[in-house]
């Protein structure tokens, strides 16, 4: 009885010891902040509704230019990586097709070559 009773308090420190340790981190890891998330915070602290709609404008516009440098970037990785890839297929081709020719040349060689034996 003494030993369930050791791993069940054992178990609750533990719990307990990892419920603040976590706590303490998640606290840490939250209150490190984006400078863009301060900058967001910074209008709703203004009096004058003008200049915050102008403000929340202004990021939107910032941060659709981002993205929309985000995308091109991105699309144009993905056309060279198509472009390598469609390159590597032509040259496996080239290369299946020149097996392949030269296969079907020894096929025909050795085929000529049985039935001039055998006549």
């Amino acid at each position: 009885m003494s030993q369930q009773d050791s791993f069940a308090s054992g178990f609750f420190a533990g719990a307990i010891f990892g419920g603040v340790v976590g706590g303490i981190i998640g606290t840490l890891v939250a209150t490190r902040r984006d400078p863009e998330q301060i900058l967001e915070e910074e209008p709703q602290t203004t009096t004058n509704l003008t200049e915050a709609k102008k403000a929340a404008k202004r990021r939107q516009m910032r941060a659709s230019e981002n993205e929309n440098m985000e995308m091109e970037v991105a699309r144009r990785s993905l056309e060279d990586k198509i472009a390598q890839l469609n390159a590597t297929i032509d040259e496996v081709r080239q290369q299946l097709g020149n097996v392949n020719a030269n296969s079907e040349q020894l096929i025909h060689e050795r085929s000529s070559s049985r039935s001039q034996e055998l006549r």
